[in-house]
């Protein structure tokens, strides 16, 4: 820990020093200085722009938030801070954050999935309204300002920056961001525990025969279950949702809800594990087997390679499918063994595809880990440990599902933050 002496002549002294100018420091900032204006405040960025991953989210476009606005739906999207978060979005919610940018003159739009985008398709117009806000309230900025140290004495804050600068403050929020360890070294320099951060929110790699040469079928629903997830090893780990085969293995939504509620499970696997899959979701082996033998009874003369029967999934995995269990696309419905039949229906839908890494979702990276949340008071973003230290955004154990959930978890608490700063 730095020690603290007394704040020397000429060595800046401020009220507020934000570390970390991403989407919950420069919120947390300027809604602090909006509730008091008198407030000095100071926003450190190691990098040499602000508001790095609000640039890259949603493509270019930035997925602001999601049109869920009751906080009991919407803390069932977050894998980690579910129990924090659900208080705390009584009190800023994803109305909230549409309002605030309301009244800056950007409109969002929302997709039919639920994701909330500006209007103008481009990320940067939330960077451009928040830096005009930044700006417009007196809000010191430096880039390229990494914080090597930090200190806490009687109520005074001791900063090192990597340049040797030395600065003071009355109150510091973290909010560096998420997954690197010299970030986190902060909060441990503070007495703070870290929950060992790993990736959230990837693609598996999957190698196998029924997959190759699929790339780019889709399914529209599928469900997806991890066998002996945690310890219990009668526990499935299970999400549904569509299901896109890539030529690295399977993605889609079903997959990234899946390695986010799995995170831990599969980090703790280095990433080597068996997936369940159901291609027909409603269906069990027994149901299933059922139904083929009624179309084997129905349509005897029928050829197999015509397609699943119901034609609920793309034709090309159906064959697949025929494939691996040893049957021709050419044969007739009367011609299948019982046995095979169960074969089939077993693929359809328990079939088990074994994980042999993992991918990374688009340019996007969260990470599941980071401040123990059992630290922090989630009605002020207030350390339990040390007085005058507030957290925000992707720093803390929590991180949400894709669909601007992280974002909105990174308003919540910087807004939070901002108004007990500000009291």
């Amino acid at each position: 820990m730095v020690n603290i002496s007394k704040n020397p002549m000429g060595v800046k002294k401020l009220d507020l020093i934000v570390v970390g100018g991403g989407a919950a420091g420069y919120f947390a900032a300027i809604n602090a200085a909006i509730a008091n204006p008198n407030l000095q405040i100071m926003i450190l960025e190691k990098g040499n722009r602000p508001l790095a991953k609000v640039r890259i989210s949603g493509g270019g476009r930035c997925n602001v938030t999601h049109a869920c606005f009751e906080s009991a739906d919407l803390v069932k999207f977050y894998p980690r801070g579910e129990r924090e978060l659900r208080g705390a979005f009584t009190r800023f919610q994803p109305k909230d954050m549409v309002a605030w940018l309301q009244e800056r003159g950007v409109l969002l739009y929302t997709q039919p999935d639920g994701c909330m985008f500006p209007v103008s398709d481009q990320s940067e117009t939330i960077i451009n309204c928040f830096l005009a806000e930044a700006n417009r309230l007196g809000i010191g900025q430096q880039f390229g300002a990494g914080v090597n140290q930090i200190g806490s004495e009687d109520g005074m804050f001791k900063l090192i920056l990597s340049s040797g600068e030395v600065l003071f403050a009355c109150k510091v929020l973290l909010a560096v961001g998420g997954g690197t360890q010299s970030g986190y070294m902060l909060a441990k320099q503070l007495g703070h525990t870290i929950i060992p951060p790993v990736p959230s929110l990837f693609t598996f790699e999957v190698r196998d025969p029924r997959l190759e040469g699929l790339m780019g079928v889709s399914v529209p629903d599928a469900v997806l279950r991890l066998p002996g997830e945690g310890r219990d090893k009668k526990k499935y780990l299970e999400t549904n949702g569509p299901v896109l085969i890539t030529h690295w293995g399977l993605s889609g939504p079903a997959v990234l809800k899946l390695s986010a509620w799995g995170a831990r499970f599969l980090a703790e696997a280095g990433y080597k594990v068996e997936v369940l899959v159901n291609w027909l979701p409603g269906e069990t082996l027994e149901t299933y087997f059922q139904k083929l033998r009624q179309a084997k009874e129905q349509n005897p003369r029928q050829h197999l390679g015509l397609g699943e029967p119901a034609g609920r999934i793309p034709r090309r995995l159906w064959k697949s499918m025929v494939m691996f269990v040893g049957l021709s696309e050419e044969l007739a419905w009367g011609e299948i063994s019982r046995q095979a039949l169960y074969q089939l229906a077993e693929q359809m839908t328990n079939g088990s595809f074994r994980i042999s890494g993992k991918g990374v979702f688009k340019d996007e990276f969260v990470t599941c880990g980071g401040v123990s949340l059992k630290e922090v008071d989630f009605k002020t973003m207030q350390s339990r440990l040390t007085p005058g230290l507030f957290f925000a955004g992707e720093y803390l154990d929590i991180d949400g599902l894709t669909g601007g959930y992280n974002f909105q978890a990174a308003w919540t608490t910087g807004w939070l933050a901002a108004m007990a700063i500000a009291g």
